[in-house]
């Protein structure tokens, strides 16, 4: 089932079909093997605190958010062959294509519908 995410606190539509990821291979493989993310599409990893891009293709955007969809941590265009810091307090990581999360800060509230 494709998630829709938006930023409430924004008024701003980050997803319209994101996928979730949630067993552990799921998690693992994240967006491996994928040319990149399409507009409107994402993935929601959780639980997860940590991301790493090794073996990506192209760049995307990252937002870290708690059990209650407060945004604590904001990657903008991550590079391919990097590790992101431990995120401690987050629940789930958000990745979207480059761009989308610009506007998005610290502190906003994602609703995942």
């Amino acid at each position: 089932m494709a998630l829709r995410i938006v930023n409430t606190t924004r008024n701003r539509v980050l997803a319209e079909k994101a996928g979730e990821a949630r067993s552990f291979g799921s998690r693992l493989k994240g967006l491996l093997g994928r040319e990149g993310l399409g507009k409107g599409e994402g993935l929601y990893i959780r639980p997860c605190n940590s991301i790493h891009s090794f073996f990506m293709k192209f760049l995307f955007d990252a937002a870290f958010v708690d059990g209650e969809g407060k945004v604590l941590h904001v990657i903008r265009a991550m590079n391919p062959w990097r590790i992101s810091k431990i995120v401690p307090g987050a629940a789930g990581v958000l990745e979207l294509p480059v761009g989308v999360l610009e506007g998005t800060e610290v502190g906003d509230k994602l609703e995942f519908l």
